[in-house]
């Protein structure tokens, strides 16, 4: 059985500002911070599913994750610190920044799909 971490964990109320100011489109559930994502396709499914992999194993910070057709809902909760932390937030904040991206408003050489290919549903 493994130690609990010294992390400071937060509770309900300051997860919830935090939440609201730092990452509206996710909400507190339970003892976890849960977003889902609407996708287009099963392809689109796949592809958010394994941007989340990557960034979860490069920050060795390893959500829940539910997959079908065309949603993804990604759950995070600091399992070693019994509790949500700065991990999760900042791992959400990263997941959001990847998958939400659409290049088309940086106004760079970047497109994006067109809008019949999209890969998330706005």
């Amino acid at each position: 059985m493994s130690e609990r971490s010294a992390e400071k964990t937060y509770g309900y109320g300051e997860v919830q500002q935090r939440l609201e100011a730092e990452l509206p489109q996710w909400e507190l559930d339970g003892n976890c911070i849960r977003r889902t994502y609407t996708t287009t396709s099963w392809k689109s499914t796949l592809m958010v599913v394994n941007a989340v992999g990557y960034l979860a194993e490069v920050a060795w910070h390893h959500p829940d994750i539910v997959a079908s057709y065309n949603s993804v809902e990604v759950r995070l909760r600091n399992h070693a610190a019994d509790g949500i932390t700065d991990k999760d937030f900042e791992l959400a904040r990263k997941i959001e920044d990847v998958v939400d991206w659409q290049p088309a408003g940086e106004g760079g050489a970047l497109t994006g799909p067109p809008e019949r290919l999209a890969v998330i549903k706005r």
